[in-house]
């Protein structure tokens, strides 16, 4: 089971679930591995439950020993990842401060709306996370997004800073018929990474739309991976 927690920052409140192993509580003196994942934008709101409707957040709601401690947060209805990245940063700062975290194990996921927010967030914390993968999302945000939060799309600019995480193990998944967020969106950050010299792949579900996430989710390799990541 995980539960519902809420990360204050001045007046600003974030809901967040959170999963600890059944044998957190009963090893005290060890470290464990963290994930941060990100929903996509059909469950933003006040309504905690729909972020167990896909992702990490469903995979453990059923669990007793998952090998990871899971953090699960929320996103306001009317907001975008994209702009609680320094809520996110600050939330991840208080769980690291209160709970028994390997700091070289936290590893960032997302799908979608979190897909995006995963990479910029990496961008933005380039030594804070081992492993990113990021699930049918781009580091461009969706034009009809951009107008609704009134933010820019400063493409180039981003693709600058893909710079700051060329050593961060990235696995990107996608599909190839995905009309929501165009798989040439993904296939153009992966090899801007590779030309930089970065650590990067790109699993494409062939024929898979926008949920690419049930698969990827699902796939006991994508955690092993998560696992043989370490930051130094």
């Amino acid at each position: 089971m995980q539960k519902e927690m809420k990360f204050h920052l001045n007046d600003y409140q974030l809901n967040y679930l959170l999963y600890v192993p059944d044998s957190f509580q009963q090893n005290g003196s060890q470290k464990w591995p963290l994930i941060l994942f990100l929903h996509g934008a059909g469950e933003r709101g006040d309504d905690i439950e729909l972020v167990k409707k896909h992702g990490v957040s469903k995979v453990v709601e059923d669990q007793k020993e998952f090998p990871f401690i899971v953090v699960s947060p929320q996103c306001p209805a009317d907001s975008y990842w994209v702009n609680e990245l320094e809520a996110l940063s600050a939330m991840l700062d208080e769980i690291i401060g209160k709970c028994s975290i390997n700091p070289a194990r936290i590893y960032l996921t997302g799908l979608s709306m979190g897909g995006i927010g995963a990479w910029h967030l990496a961008i933005t914390n380039p030594k804070r996370f081992a492993a990113l993968a990021p699930v049918c999302g781009a580091i461009s945000i969706p034009q009809g997004r951009l107008e609704e939060l009134q933010i820019t799309n400063n493409v180039n600019q981003l693709f600058e800073g893909l710079k700051k995480i060329k050593d961060l193990p990235v696995w990107a998944f996608h599909g190839d018929a995905d009309d929501i967020v165009p798989i040439k969106e993904a296939q153009k950050v992966i090899r801007k990474l590779k030309v930089n010299g970065g650590n990067a792949k790109l699993t494409v579900y062939k024929g898979v739309s926008h949920d690419s996430w049930t698969e990827t989710y699902e796939n006991e390799q994508l955690y092993k991976w998560f696992l043989n990541q370490h930051t130094n």
